[in-house]
């Protein structure tokens, strides 16, 4: 259940607001059980992860020459580089040390421990 709510394009929702006061879905609950169609979903970032079987964009190999998921970060708001920071955290970390670090916050994104060998 922890990576279900690691968005696709990085964003945690087990500590967003809007999703724990159950104004959001969450982006990847209930594909899986038919109970959402993905066909329908407004998010191209999501639809993309969702097809190919990824659990967020951290895992696909084309990350880095991406269109789609560059647009989304290169956006003006400080969180759209959070959602970067964390792809990019979850593909030199693995989810698991992500999962660590995101438990702690109070939002969507928060700050990170950065092994001393990757500072």
């Amino acid at each position: 259940m922890p990576r279900e709510m690691i968005g696709c394009c990085g964003a945690y929702c087990k500590t967003c607001k809007v999703y724990v006061q159950g104004l959001c879905k969450g982006c990847k609950t209930g594909y899986d059980t038919g109970e959402r169609d993905i066909s329908k979903a407004k998010c191209a970032i999501k639809v993309c992860c969702i097809r190919r079987g990824l659990s967020s964009c951290a895992d696909c190999e084309a990350y880095g020459d991406c269109g789609m998921v560059s647009a989304f970060y290169a956006h003006e708001s400080y969180k759209y580089k959070k959602y970067k920071q964390a792809t990019e955290y979850i593909r030199a970390q693995g989810y698991e040390a992500f999962l660590r670090n995101a438990d702690c916050w109070n939002g969507a994104y928060g700050a990170y421990n950065v092994p001393a060998e990757l500072k």
